[in-house]
């Protein structure tokens, strides 16, 4: 449960973090009322978050209320622009700065991860783990902040491309070559690794919205 310093639960934490495991989805209607009663907390903090997250465009208004935003094509591009030379860079400062302890982290969280190949929402968390790792691993604070507000907009992703039949596999794959190059202190094999990772990723993304339902 989120909290703050004082021991209070962090309104706007629960509700991002509601966001982030899928409790709410794009598209769903949040009112003040109802989210105070479910985490427990007086409606003042809820509605300063929702103000709050409104602002980071993780909201939208739909007439009068709040619903959680969602990602059109453009929008999804330029994400994924910023996660690949963002990540790119976080690769390259962690072949130059990881610890022998970190670079065995990131060889146990590929391990691991190949136990969860079959279950695509496990597997998601645990890539999301490995790419923080990463991100930790470049030794540079401005970097993890500047992608802590970059992942931030994932959550508005309904569905993961790790669902699609094979992603999985290739995914972890191409985890292994980013840690090897990482381990061999090879900063442009580094870079490219990630940056090739994060760009067939966006292709996968893309198929994967393609394939969506449309509402007529």
């Amino acid at each position: 449960m989120a909290e703050d310093r004082s021991g209070q639960k962090d309104a706007y934490r629960l509700i991002l973090e509601a966001i982030d495991v899928g409790v709410f989805k794009p598209g769903d209607r949040l009112v003040e009322s109802d989210l105070a009663d479910r985490f427990g907390v007086s409606r003042t903090p809820v509605r300063e978050a929702l103000q709050r997250l409104e602002t980071q465009s993780l909201l939208s208004r739909d007439g009068r209320s709040l619903v959680v935003a969602s990602l059109d094509h453009n929008q999804l591009a330029e994400l994924y622009v910023v996660r690949c030379e963002l990540e790119g860079l976080a690769a390259r400062l962690a072949a130059r700065h990881a610890t022998s302890e970190e670079i065995r982290v990131l060889n146990d969280l590929v391990a691991e991860d190949w136990k969860l190949v079959d279950d695509p929402q496990a597997l998601s968390r645990g890539n999301r783990r490995f790419h923080r790792q990463i991100h930790l691993a470049s030794h540079n604070r401005f970097l993890v902040q500047q992608l802590d507000l970059v992942y931030r907009p994932m959550a508005l992703m309904a569905t993961t491309s790790l669902a699609a039949e094979g992603r999985g596999r290739d995914a972890l794959q191409e985890h292994q070559a980013i840690v090897d190059a990482i381990a061999a202190r090879d900063e442009d094999a580094a870079y490219n690794a990630f940056k090739d990772h994060i760009s067939t990723a966006f292709v996968q993304r893309l198929k994967v919205d393609a394939e969506a339902p449309v509402s007529i």
